[in-house]
């Protein structure tokens, strides 16, 4: 998907710089464009710079998130295989914010499945960025809460290693290899990690990372890049937690130790940039991708769920049988726009013109297999259905600069779907299930003066059903997951300086249990979600810098009784009132250093709002979770321009706190530690 928003009125030596730097990007798409480009948009812009990220030496993509204003992170454990991110009060793990990267959708599944089983490494990105609003209509479905881009590496000419060792036996090793023509027209790199470890709680993980980029300038005005990716982890994780008798007790076991979650991946795209002249930009890019997600969990003994260990501690009591719910997704699609700077009405436009078409599946089997011989597919087959969705889209919109201070921007996306499910075990029994959403916004920016900007936006979202909610129900909805999001903010700073305060609200027609996977009903129910985000920057002379972030969502409720799953009026899970980041930099000459603080209020576990654990022995528990904190330092140290040291101090008050619930307690990571080196040939 190709997001690049390009500058109204782009002049010959813009033009130039355009062409300098396109040897290079291969690919990279962004969401924003260039940095200035920001101000264009009429809508919330979050930017995790490649030094921020260095800054913080994040374990997973969850630490880059924990940055952004307005989003929440539900861990499951420290190296993030599995990711619950909330945006805005909307409930983490209920995804309903588009994740891209260079401008490519990832999630495994949009139309037709689970958003949470895929993960980039964090060590081949070299930014994030996190917009919300109107603008966020440009890149699809699942745009409620916005659009997260991350941003892949181009390795630099040379060869980079890094090698990083830590608690619970962590060990990896990343290296980077980059070379580029003489000229500077054509490039190509190369990114691989490696990493094991033991797991915090004896969550055992080994991943296997590698990207490839090449990328060439044909002629002077067209360029062609493409990037490859191959994934594979193997993680000893489960939906299983600890009782709260082994959690208040401190004890760190692994409450499922012979679960395991295994996914592989494959993906290629190819981007094509055309600048056709300087009003006129096209940009295409083909995508392709397949996951497998295979989850081999041993089932509870029927007559006794759960059982008392030596230690006294009440545990999951495992019978000798294992199931596997396991899924294979495969997609695939173009998309490509027209950027267009025009004149009409005599004065400065830009509009855009876009095209998407994909297609997606999912197979979805259920295995039953045993101790002896676990994690084998070739055993009792109890389930194998084929899920499939087609949908083609179309967006428009125009940026209208009415005066040099005062810019509207109007747009439209019109999202045609079919979604279809085939019980692979009786051929012929395929149902269909198909709809159309247009999803209008509007958007408007005005220039105050040189250190504040106005910006505002008013447009209709949408996140669409599963295949099983609409295929096979005995109520199928009439309609999607809908909401009408405003936004009104202001912005600004120099190069000191920077600012960002945004009000916004989500108003749901049509919102979607959380945590419950199907929609039950054809109009499950209204919510309301009513927020204020600030984030505020500033450098000082000596050297320190100061960062930091503030949500208050005073207002996360369900419009109405939802019988067994919510009150009227109560708060939506895992939707905390308050979340804040702050960060102390310090950087001169050869040393780096950073003081970073997280802090999270207290969230509900379910939708009853029940404040004592709920302790089942089947289904998703309920409770309250008590707000937390941590603190992490970290800190860098160029021993020559070639080679570096660096070492990190996670959660250094050894804060106890629960990350979320699920079938048991998930605890979140204790105390650990980091060292690192990187050099470069």
């Amino acid at each position: 998907m190709v997001l690049t928003v390009a500058m109204a009125g782009m002049c010959s030596s813009s033009w130039a710089e355009e062409q300098e730097a396109m040897a290079v990007r291969l690919g990279a798409v962004t969401v924003l464009g260039k940095q200035q480009n920001a101000q264009l948009l009429p809508g919330s812009v979050s930017v995790v710079s490649e030094d921020t990220i260095e800054q913080i030496h994040p374990r997973s993509t969850e630490d880059v998130l924990r940055r952004v204003p307005g989003v929440y992170v539900k861990g499951e454990e420290e190296n993030a295989v599995v990711v619950n991110v909330g945006v805005r009060g909307l409930p983490a793990g209920d995804f309903k914010t588009l994740v891209l990267e260079d401008g490519v959708p990832i999630q495994p599944g949009i139309f037709v499945g689970n958003s949470r089983y895929y993960n980039p490494r964090v060590q081949r990105l070299d930014g994030a960025e996190v917009l919300k609003g109107a603008a966020s209509l440009r890149y699809g479905p699942n745009t409620i809460g916005g659009v997260i881009n991350y941003q892949s590496k181009t390795p630099a000419d040379g060869v980079t290693i890094t090698g990083r060792a830590g608690s619970w036996n962590t060990f990896s090793s990343t290296v980077e290899l980059g070379g580029s023509t003489p000229a500077g027209d054509a490039h190509f790199g190369v990114i691989a990690t490696y990493l094991e470890s033991d797991g915090f709680m004896d969550k055992g993980v080994e991943t296997t990372d590698v990207m490839v980029k090449t990328g060439t300038a044909i002629g002077e005005n067209q360029f062609v890049g493409v990037k490859f990716l191959y994934y594979e982890t193997d993680a000893n994780i489960s939906y299983r937690g600890l009782f709260p008798d082994a959690y208040r007790a401190g004890e760190l076991f692994n409450p499922a130790p012979d679960d395991w979650f295994l996914t592989e991946r494959r993906a290629l795209d190819i981007n094509h940039e055309w600048q056709i002249n300087s009003d006129l930009t096209l940009q295409t890019i083909v995508f392709w991708s397949e996951m497998s997600r295979e989850y081999w969990r041993f089932q509870l003994d029927s007559d006794s769920p759960t059982t008392v260990n030596a230690d006294g501690f009440r545990v999951w009591n495992f019978s000798d049988e294992v199931q596997g719910n396991n899924r294979a997704f495969e997609r695939y699609g173009l998309d490509s726009r027209l950027t267009i700077n025009h004149g009409l009405f005599g004065m400065g436009n830009e509009a855009e013109l876009g095209v998407r078409v994909m297609t997606e599946e999912m197979e979805d089997q259920t295995i039953r297999a045993d101790r002896a011989t676990p994690r084998n597919p070739n055993q009792t087959l109890l389930r194998n259905r084929l899920d499939s969705a087609d949908s083609l889209a179309f967006f428009g919109q125009n940026r209208f600069e009415i005066t040099d201070e005062f810019a509207v921007t109007a747009g439209l996306r019109v999202e045609a779907y079919e979604q279809k499910r085939d019980d692979l075990r009786s051929p012929g029994s395929a149902d269909r299930f198909s709809n159309t959403e247009f999803m209008p916004g509007i958007g408007a920016t005005y220039q105050l003066g040189p250190l504040a900007q106005v910006f505002g936006s008013v447009y209709r979202a949408f996140a669409p059903p599963l295949v099983g909610s609409v295929v096979g129900a005995d109520t199928p909805p009439t309609k999607a997951e809908t909401s009408i999001n405003l936004e009104l903010g202001v912005r600004g700073g120099d190069e000191r300086l920077s600012y960002e305060l945004t009000a916004f609200q989500m108003d749901f027609s049509n919102q979607v249990d959380p945590g419950v996977s199907n929609i039950r009903d054809p109009n499950e129910g209204s919510a309301l979600i009513q927020g204020v985000e600030a984030a505020v920057g500033y450098a000082f002379d000596i050297g320190f810098r100061v960062d930091g972030n503030v949500t208050w969502i005073p207002t996360a409720e369900f419009g109405e009784d939802r019988p067994g799953d919510a009150l009227k009026g109560n708060r939506l899970p895992y939707s905390p009132e308050w979340t804040a980041n702050v960060s102390l930099g310090y950087e001169h000459t050869r040393y780096q250093a950073a003081l970073l603080l997280n802090v999270v209020d207290e969230v509900f576990g379910d939708g009853m709002n029940v404040r004592d654990f709920t302790t089942e022995e089947t289904g998703t528990w309920g409770g309250l979770i008590s707000s937390y904190y941590t603190i992490d330092l970290t800190g860098r140290y160029a021993v020559r321009d070639n080679l570096h040291v660096f070492g990190a101090i996670k959660n250094v008050t050894d804060e106890q706190y629960i990350a979320g619930l699920r079938q048991g307690i998930y605890v979140g990571p204790e105390r650990s530690f980091e060292l690192g080196a990187t050099y470069t040939f």
